[in-house]
């Protein structure tokens, strides 16, 4: 167990060792993720629907303090809406009473957006900082062979974020994948199974991605603890004693 702890604490250190080494890249990875994430529906959306005309920050918000505050809204109440309420939205008008679409986000999305993005911020800064100590040479895994899988692997996996949920209006279902949302006349069952993929695909990301970046943590901690390939383990036998 003691084990298990001091590789968990030896993992998180070496995030924050990389990270401090390459702050610029942690944070431009980061914002690109985000910014996908953000744009990504809207460029969608606008190429094959309708450009967008309209974007608003929803203005309930500088009431939100007051409202939390108020004893006369059950608890229960005001964290399944504050969870829920939208933050800003984009709407494509129509001729008619409803908008052609309108993409929205709320709190989670922003949340996971934030966290995609220093996910994967954390997995480029270790990656660099692996190759610039040049942590795996002499250990059958060179920097190079590494890189282009690891970095060919963060690069498909951000196409999961291409099937990640959006609150959008006028498309036949709130939640749906983006890529989904270029199709009109889908039938519901249609629709609720995009909805199905676009949940799982957004979890395996979200999941794969994070043990990527522990895993690779971790090889680059027990790769650095161990020295340099090709040294002699140190004997730990007690001054006058044969070694065991």
């Amino acid at each position: 167990m003691l084990g298990v702890v001091r590789g968990l604490s030896g993992t998180l250190v070496t995030i924050g060792r990389a990270i401090g080494a390459r702050p610029l890249l942690f944070a431009g990875v980061a914002l690109a993720v985000v910014a996908l994430d953000l744009f990504l529906p809207v460029v969608v959306l606008t190429v094959f629907r309708k450009p967008f005309d309209h974007f608003s920050f929803n203005p309930w918000l500088k009431h939100a303090p007051a409202w939390a505050m108020s004893p006369a809204v059950p608890f229960a109440r005001k964290i399944e809406f504050l969870t829920n309420v939208a933050l800003f939205w984009f709407i494509a008008s129509s001729p008619y009473d409803e908008p052609e679409w309108g993409f929205s986000a709320s709190p989670p999305d922003v949340v996971r957006w934030l966290y995609m993005g220093a996910v994967f911020g954390a997995y480029f800064a270790l990656w660099f900082y692996a190759r610039r100590r040049r942590v795996f040479e002499g250990r059958g895994w060179t920097a190079a062979q590494g890189g282009r899988g690891g970095a060919a692997g963060a690069v498909l996996s951000t196409l999961g974020l291409f099937t990640s949920p959006c609150g959008v209006a006028g498309c036949g279902a709130p939640i749906l994948p983006v890529l989904g949302l270029a199709f009109q006349g889908l039938t519901s069952g249609t629709l609720a199974l995009l909805a199905t993929i676009s949940h799982v695909a957004s979890l395996a990301v979200l999941i794969g991605i994070t043990l990527a970046v522990l895993a690779l943590a971790w090889l680059i901690n027990r790769a650095e603890t161990a020295g340099p390939a090709g040294t002699p383990a140190v004997s730990r036998a007690r001054p006058g004693t044969a070694p065991a």
